[in-house]
């Protein structure tokens, strides 16, 4: 039973990744040139208020302030900036493959945060999914910058951290995830506004397609994608999460496929194959006696009337 429920959580939680592997097609066919920024904070900003607006609910303590502002930032806004950044500097899925380094950074911080230990079943799954991203979207030729490169490094960084942050903190006591998703997507958006504002400025017009690609990467990549991934953050642990992810350029590369009419090659088949098969040995990791599983903290939870109580020692991550 707990084995169906926890592949059912994965499956729903999978949809998240999937749905943000048509992020680099959008922004290089639909959205305007070279703007990262306005691109990440459209994407963000409209949709966290329209939840909020929806769920009318707002932070309940100055420390749940904090933590919003804090997983807002990492989790959205310096994300999606740095996401948008590698989508135009690399082309061919590099973006895609550099950022597969996610799973990894989020062992260490793990160990870090948590004081959790590091498994070699789960460095293996790690390596072997990075070669089959390697082996599913580099292609002969595919151009490489540093910036790109960067972008898509630190990124990867920032999502690790708030994916592990966001398990440790968890959500004020009932709080719906619609809410605790509105608040991070304002946040990040209300982040990167004066950016947007200052260094690229708002486009003098904006053509239908435009309109198109920003209407469907805030309301399907932003508002729904989000709340599905925090849902999964709640249910499953942050390693296995951010496995999940890999389905992003598994998506990509098939999207590819099909709109360029072009068939898979046997090294991409070989490759997709690695991948399904790293998530799959963390997903079916036992979710006791996991050295990443079996962390434990305490941390400081709100309760209705503003103040804490402590929260008891639990399976972390």
């Amino acid at each position: 039973m707990a084995v169906a429920r926890r592949a059912a959580d994965a499956a729903i939680t999978a949809l998240a990744p999937i749905v943000w592997g048509s992020t680099y097609a959008v922004t290089t066919e639909l959205l305007p040139a070279d703007r990262p920024l306005l691109a990440a904070t459209v994407r963000a900003l409209p949709a966290g208020i329209v939840l909020l607006l929806i769920t009318r609910r707002l932070p309940p303590t100055a420390m749940w302030w904090l933590r919003a502002a804090v997983l807002g930032i990492l989790n959205i806004g310096v994300f999606f900036y740095l996401l948008f950044v590698a989508a135009y500097e690399l082309p061919g899925g590099v973006a895609a493959l550099v950022g597969s380094v996610q799973p990894l950074f989020v062992l260490i911080i793990s160990a870090w945060f948590l004081g959790a230990t590091m498994r070699g079943r789960q460095l293996w799954a790690c390596l072997i999914a990075v070669g089959g991203i390697a082996m599913l979207v580099l292609r002969s030729g595919a151009g490489i910058t540093p910036v790109g490169v960067a972008a898509a490094v630190l990124g990867a960084l920032s999502m690790a951290l708030g994916v592990v942050l966001t398990k440790r903190w968890g959500r004020p006591p009932g709080v719906g995830i619609f809410a605790f998703t509105a608040w991070q997507l304002t946040a990040g958006g209300l982040a990167i506004l004066p950016l947007t504002l200052a260094l690229e400025g708002l486009p003098s017009s904006l053509e239908p397609r435009n309109l198109l690609g920003f209407a469907y990467l805030s309301i399907v990549g932003a508002m729904l994608a989000y709340a599905v991934w925090f849902r999964g953050i709640d249910r499953l642990t942050p390693l296995a999460v951010s496995f999940l992810g890999f389905f992003s350029p598994l998506t990509a590369t098939l999207l590819g496929t099909l709109l360029l009419g072009q068939g898979f090659t046997p090294v991409q088949i070989l490759g997709a194959a690695l991948v399904l098969a790293s998530v799959l040995m963390v997903q079916l990791s036992p979710a006791k006696g996991d050295a990443l599983s079996d962390a434990k903290i305490t941390d400081q939870v709100s309760v209705a009337d503003g103040s804490t109580q402590q929260k008891p020692d639990r399976t972390a991550i």
